[in-house]
């Protein structure tokens, strides 16, 4: 790392600080004497989505949240229960080996997390992801949930 100022790469760190997402670090120039801020934080890999029909996509939290949120209109459930949700299925997906993810994976661990969060809005996830033909398909969703 060098100044911005005088290029010259003598610097000191003054005080660093932990946020969720970086390290702010406080830095001077042993030569200019002049002080500015770095940012550091961690690289995330990038996950890919593997769809139905074999093409590629980049993982979307946003668009994870957006298909979480459909099923839970009008249940008792906050924004923040979803975001921890959706949170706790992209660290499971970035604990595996690999970077590429079948689609089919992410709508279990979304039918798994909605189980135990509200029965409701798994069966409206379910019966959009499972592709429900009939009432009889809903029943036996049910039976199952017992």
């Amino acid at each position: 790392m060098k100044c911005p100022y005088c290029n010259s790469d003598d610097l000191k760190v003054i005080d660093s600080r932990d946020s969720e997402t970086s390290i702010r670090r406080r830095r001077e120039c042993n030569k200019c004497e002049k002080r500015f801020t770095t940012y550091e934080r961690v690289e995330m890999i990038d996950l890919m989505v593997i769809k139905k029909d074999g093409t590629l996509q980049a993982f979307d939290r946003e668009k994870l949240k957006r298909s979480l949120i459909k099923p839970c209109e009008k249940r008792p459930i906050t924004m923040e229960q979803i975001e921890d949700v959706v949170s706790r299925i992209d660290a499971r997906l970035r604990k595996d080996d690999s970077t590429e993810i079948p689609s089919k994976k992410i709508g279990e661990l979304v039918c798994e997390e909605l189980k135990k969060l509200d029965k409701v809005a798994y069966i409206r996830f379910a019966s959009v992801y499972k592709d429900f033909d009939d009432v009889k398909d809903f029943e036996k969703e049910v039976k199952a949930l017992k």
